[in-house]
């Protein structure tokens, strides 16, 4: 049986691949001693596909993640429960071995492109925030990311970049923005954007 806690806030971090989620949540971690759940790591396992297949899988509409494994999650967590979070390889497309036990204090920060997308998801989240930031500096964030930790070459992610991750980020990431307590640049000092959220998280209390 799964051990018990006290019911935790859920700090939901929304916004377009490259716009700065992940170093916000980091930030915030590092400040509030919150745990990080990288809703990136539930893309759906495609180990039954030849990896040429995988690759060219389009990971930028909702249905490319494990939508119930991530509510149940996150469920979880909001009623005060430790979760066992999966592992993903981004660079063979596939669920990895090992899983991070997650055990809440007092909040949790769910981090992902759809973390704003899916109201039953919304719905459980005490703080929405939405990053963004310019396309052309999502694309070059993105270019020295994928290059350097998962071995593409520029011209994939080139291509990823305009045939799928900027098409579904205008068509169901850039609309989730209506949705968020906090809007914040991507392109801003992370210490001033962390404390604004500090700042809207102290509000609460």
């Amino acid at each position: 049986m799964s051990r018990q806690y006290q019911p935790v806030k859920l700090i939901g971090i929304a916004g377009p691949s490259g716009s700065g989620k992940s170093e916000l949540a980091r930030w915030l971690s590092v400040k509030t001693g919150a745990r990080v759940l990288n809703l990136d790591h539930y893309y759906l396992n495609l180990s039954h596909l030849p990896l040429e297949v995988r690759a060219k899988t389009n990971f930028d509409e909702p249905h490319s993640v494990d939508h119930d494994a991530i509510l149940e999650h996150a469920r979880a967590l909001a009623g005060g429960q430790a979760i066992r979070a999966p592992h993903y390889s981004f660079e063979a497309h596939t669920r990895a071995p090992g899983d991070d036990l997650i055990e809440p204090q007092s909040c949790v920060i769910l981090e992902g492109l759809f973390t704003l997308y899916w109201q039953e998801l919304r719905d459980l989240l005490a703080v929405k925030l939405y990053v963004d930031a310019p396309e052309p500096v999502c694309l070059a964030r993105r270019l020295e990311r994928d290059i350097r930790e998962r071995g593409r070459t520029r011209e994939s992610v080139e291509w990823q970049f305009a045939t799928s991750v900027l098409p579904g980020a205008r068509t169901f990431i850039y609309p989730c923005q209506d949705f968020a307590d906090l809007s914040l640049s991507g392109i801003d000092p992370i210490d001033r954007s962390g404390e604004r959220v500090l700042a809207l998280l102290s509000d609460l209390t």
